[in-house]
Formats: structure tokens, C-alpha cells, sequence
């Protein structure tokens, strides 16, 4: 059995899981995309993950997911890693979409479960290995049985842990004592995927966050990180601590993180445009609510 203490960063430590940029009449919005792009690693990003859950993946074209990854690609050149999310409940257009992902410039790519079928553990394992065999970049699995109806299994991820390919996962598992399983006895690089388990998870010797919160705080999430790093837990603890309310409110409050990052967004001026339905913009007292949370975590 080999035991990892702390798993290497692949693809860096703060990473946000970045919204796609609309226009107000529902185009991609490439321009908008690299300003936001730029301003997320220049507050503390170490990477951005494009076209995932809070990307609106299902909504956007392959062609559109191409043109993100180009667009931001150039905006972040070497300063900031870009995983593509390419996971679907097929196979045969994951595959594509990984081939894709890699000619446009993507650094790596996160793959999702395969959601709606709820195919068994021996054909996830089969989809995920078919997909790393399929392109040469790493891949992040993205394990969130609550919105796909399967789970990656603890023991599944140690098997698919051998492929050289396959080096991180993003956790939305809510099964800590299982990640902790798969932590002891691989060396994948484990991001939390729910930001109110951001320290919990770094301080069991995982990477660190792929956030849609950071969205709006980066700056304020990576320093939870950099206090832990620097050996100060109480400083850590606290600055999480006081960050729960905006995380409450964008990710736990009744509305999908891709509703409540654009809402907040565009109220402070920066690009964002609207969701695509059937997705439906937050209402005024919901948007007050999430402006009253950012004012308190942002305020000196």
C-alpha cells in the first residue's frame, strides 16, 4: 500500500471554477471571458476550470467550449493552468470533446461521472479509462453523485489511480472517511469541490479547491490556504470561518452556484451576463442576500 502525505498540484492549488461570460442577448462572450479570466488569476488563482457545472456546460456548444478555452488561454498565457471540463453521458463525445480541449490549449481536463444512465462501477471505470486513453493531457475526475445518480466509488478511484494519466479528483462526494480511504493509498491530488470543505479537506493533505466562490473572492479563499501553509491554523480556521455566510449563500441557499456567482457578478460591474435556460436569473431578494454576505466578507 503507498501512502501519500500531500498530493502534488497538478494543475496548481486555487482554482476557480470560472461562470461563462453571456451577452446581454445570450452569445458567448469571449471579450468578457478573458477580462474575468485576468482578473481571477490576478487575485490568486492559481488555475481555471472552464466549461464545468458552474460554466453552464450543458448549455454551451462544442464549438463554444473550443472558443473559451482559445480565448482564455490567451488572456492567461502561462501564468494560470486551464482545465477543460469535457464530461458527458457519452463516451464517444467526451472523447471528442478531450481531443478538442487538448488542440485548443488546455492544460488538462476534468471529467465528470457519467450522469442519468447510472451505468455500474465497471463501465465508470471503463468510461474514464477510454477517455485518458483518448487525449494526452491529465485528467481531474469529478466525482458529484448528488447531481450525476452515480458515485465514483472509493475503490474505483484506487484502480483508476494507476493510469499515468488520471491525476486529481474533484471532490463533491460528501463522503469524507471515503476520500480519506482513497488519499491513504494513492497519490492523486484531491480538490474540495464544495468551498465548506476548502481547509478541511487541505488539512488532511489534499491539493486544494476548484471553487465557484472564488468567482467573486479569489483573493479571500486562497487565503485560507496560504495562512494554513504558513503553519497559522487558528488564522486559517478563522478566515474559513468567515467566509461561510457567502458560501451559505451562494452554494447552499436554494439556487445553483452558476445563478448565484453571475448574480453577484454582475452587480459589482465585472463580466457575466445571463444564465442559460433553464437555468433563471436570481430574483431582487435573493441578489440582496448575496450582496449583504459579499459586503460582510469583503469589508475591512
Amino acid at each position: 500500500m503507498t501512502t501519500a502525505t500531500a498530493s502534488a498540484p497538478p494543475f496548481g492549488r486555487a482554482l476557480c471554477a470560472m461562470i461563462t461570460p453571456f451577452t446581454e442577448a445570450g452569445s458567448l462572450d469571449l471579450d468578457g471571458a478573458q477580462r474575468l479570466a485576468d482578473r481571477l488569476v490576478t487575485e490568486g488563482c492559481d488555475g481555471l476550470v472552464l466549461s464545468g457545472t458552474t460554466g453552464e456546460s450543458p448549455t454551451t456548444s462544442d464549438a463554444e467550449k473550443s472558443d473559451l478555452i482559445r480565448a482564455v488561454r490567451e488572456a492567461v498565457g502561462d501564468r494560470a493552468t486551464v482545465v477543460a471540463g469535457v464530461g458527458t453521458f457519452d463516451t464517444r463525445h467526451t472523447a471528442e470533446l478531450a481531443l478538442a480541449a487538448e488542440k485548443a490549449g488546455a492544460d488538462g481536463l476534468l471529467v465528470v461521472a457519467p450522469y442519468y444512465s447510472k451505468p455500474p462501477q465497471d463501465a465508470v471505470e471503463a468510461h474514464f479509462r477510454e477517455i485518458a486513453d483518448a487525449a494526452g493531457l491529465p485528467l481531474a475526475l469529478y466525482d458529484i453523485p448528488g447531481r450525476t445518480g452515480t458515485r465514483i466509488e472509493p475503490e474505483t478511484l484506487i484502480r483508476l489511480a494507476e493510469h499515468p494519466r488520471i491525476v486529481a479528483v474533484k471532490d463533491c462526494s460528501f463522503d469524507f472517511l471515503g476520500t480519506q480511504k482513497v488519499l491513504a493509498r494513492t497519490e492523486l491530488a484531491y480538490y474540495a469541490g464544495c468551498d465548506e470543505h476548502n481547509l478541511a479537506l487541505y488539512a488532511v493533505g489534499g491539493t486544494g479547491y476548484i471553487s465557484t466562490v472564488a468567482n467573486v473572492v479569489p483573493s479571500q479563499l486562497r487565503a485560507v490556504l496560504d495562512a494554513f501553509e504558513a503553519g497559522d491554523t487558528p488564522v486559517s480556521a478563522r478566515l474559513q470561518q468567515r467566509a461561510t455566510p457567502l458560501i451559505e449563500s451562494m452554494m447552499a441557499a436554494g439556487l445553483p452556484g452558476a445563478v448565484t456567482a453571475k448574480a453577484l457578478l454582475n452587480e459589482l460591474g465585472l463580466p457575466a451576463g445571463p444564465v442559460r435556460a433553464p437555468l433563471r436569473p436570481a430574483g431582487r431578494e435573493a441578489v440582496d442576500g448575496l450582496l449583504a454576505a459579499y459586503e460582510e466578507l469583503t469589508a475591512d
